[in-house]
């Protein structure tokens, strides 16, 4: 989810069962993906914030530590395995006979190869030169080649690796800070976090760097982002609560990266302890803390508890945005956002044909020159339902929900609509409006009137007459034009409009009003426990 100012059209998912050990995250346990597929490191560095020094080993089934070893040093790399490297051939009982014997050797290190302690001595660019090294030795041991899953551990300032694991993915390195009789906060690009780190490179390449980190310091590391540190209590705890409720119903990445949550967007943003002008403060600590353990639940379940910026005005049905119903994401009208100020609440955009043409046809849509677009149909709450683009040789192109307000977005052009409660202009709609503006027709085929006889008949788009404030007139779509040739969109609100505002929360909050009545309000029919 994008953070509170931002958030756009992430979707969030939220679980259920009475008892957090009992969801997706295992024995409280959370593995928050930080750097993987296109954004995987070939060395990634770890200094010591809090505490000094690191633990080597490796997470198990549970996501209990097992160590094996330990380094001293506040700043250390982890990096890909490369090179051709000398193995002695004696195994080992424990790091630490494998590290006493690498002393002895210029370049030598403990290693922990497929389950097993060895040690290895330097690092040779080809096959040949090792097996030449390894002569001029004059020791029993072989040539290990470049691997695909191993890991190094060095020094940051040095060169000499201190250790290297290569289980062949079955295990992946796990590095757990030393706290020195204090909770452990370590930097990891530009971050301070709590836990201990993970580095995987199961599938090969560069490695993927995993925080390993206890659910409620989790949430601690999400609430600043996802919202604001210093905004009223009962906001941070509504939000406190959604967060908890995610990560512990999803299993997103686990099949496919070995973690249950990325810290971006795409799921919820998370930056641990934080660093810069976004940061855990301790009002946000202290909504974690009352909130301790709390989910949302409907019917026993726990729930998918979306979440976005603003509404501008009324949140949407599920089913009018992301499709299918859900009995606890209704939408309804909103009147707290309007007693407070919020930033950018209003937006105006525009397009030109030849630009709707270009994001249109680069997004995969089937559609010739735009010519026309127009909301087609509003919800009962009064958001665009429906959007319908017509091409010049007379092609319709008809999105619904967040389909229709992502059609807009460009990266190139650095344009998008914001939320689903938006209107245009410039173009000419089809569209017959129902009993006042939120229900439309885009056309009257197939529809039929009561008169005042009580007798029922068809409509027709000519020769059909309405009674309006003025008297009666003759029956006639909307149609708005544009001399500039453009089609403006404009809107309040920031988000996909489903769930919970987190804007209302804090103004709901600024009212004295509690986390459970905002997450009452929000979402229908909900249980909190």
């Amino acid at each position: 989810m994008k953070k509170f100012l931002f958030l756009a059209a992430a979707v969030v998912t939220f679980f259920a069962v009475f008892s957090v050990s009992a969801a997706a995250v295992t024995n409280d346990t959370v593995k928050v993906g930080l750097r993987y597929s296109g954004s995987a490191l070939s060395a990634a560095n770890l200094e010591n914030a809090v505490g000094s020094g690191y633990a080597l080993g490796y997470y198990d089934s549970s996501r209990n530590f097992v160590p094996l070893g330990q380094t001293a040093w506040k700043a250390i790399t982890m990096s890909v395995s490369d090179g051709y490297h000398i193995q002695l051939s004696q195994s080992y009982s424990t790091f630490g006979e494998a590290a006493a014997a690498a002393a002895g050797y210029t370049g030598g290190y403990p290693a922990y190869i497929s389950g097993a302690f060895a040690v290895r001595i330097g690092s040779y660019s080809t096959n040949s030169a090792a097996s030449a090294a390894l002569t001029g030795l004059g020791v029993a041991g072989t040539v290990a080649s470049p691997s695909t899953t191993g890991v190094t551990v060095s020094e940051t300032s040095g060169t000499t690796p201190l250790f290297e694991f290569d289980c062949q993915g079955a295990q992946s390195l796990g590095v757990q800070p030393d706290g020195q009789g204090n909770k452990a906060a370590t930097w990891f690009k530009g971050y301070r976090y709590n836990g201990g780190f993970e580095y995987a490179r199961i599938t090969g390449g560069n490695i993927n760097v995993i925080n390993v980190v206890g659910l409620e310091d989790y949430v601690r590391g999400v609430i600043p982002y996802e919202m604001s540190g210093d905004w009223p209590a009962a906001a941070l705890e509504a939000q406190a609560v959604c967060a908890r409720t995610y990560v512990c119903q999803t299993t997103k990445h686990l099949s496919a990266w070995g973690f249950d949550v990325c810290n971006t967007t795409d799921c919820q943003v998370y930056n641990g302890v934080g660093s810069g002008a976004a940061y855990a403060t301790s009002v946000s600590d202290s909504a974690v803390d009352a909130t301790a353990g709390k989910c949302l639940y409907s019917n026993g379940s726990l729930i998918e508890a979306l979440y976005f910026s603003c509404d501008g005005g009324a949140t949407e049905d599920s089913e009018n945005v992301f499709g299918g119903a859900t009995s606890y994401l209704v939408g309804k009208a909103d009147p707290y956002e309007a007693t407070i100020s919020i930033p950018s609440y209003s937006y105006t955009v525009s397009y030109t044909p030849a630009q709707l043409t270009w994001i249109l046809q680069n997004s995969g849509y089937s559609i010739g020159t735009v010519q026309n677009v127009y909301v087609s149909e509003f919800t009962k709450n009064g958001n665009a339902g429906k959007v319908t683009f017509t091409d010049t040789a007379g092609k319709t192109l008809t999105l619904k929900g967040d389909k229709a307000r992502a059609a807009f977005y460009s990266k190139t052009y650095g344009k998008s609509v914001r939320s689903m409660r938006f209107t245009i202009s410039g173009g000419t709609s089809s569209a017959y409006y129902v009993n006042g503006t939120s229900s439309t027709l885009d056309s009257v085929s197939g529809a039929y009137a009561i008169s005042g006889t009580g007798s029922v008949g068809a409509l027709g788009a000519s020769g059909t007459y309405v009674i309006t404030s003025s008297g009666k007139a003759a029956l006639q779509s909307s149609a708005s034009t544009s001399s500039s040739g453009e089609f403006v969109v404009t809107g309040t609100g920031n988000g996909h409009n489903v769930g919970m505002s987190q804007y209302g929360a804090y103004a709901m909050a600024k009212q004295g009003l509690s986390y459970e009545d905002i997450l009452n309000f929000y979402y229908t029919g909900v249980t909190i426990g």
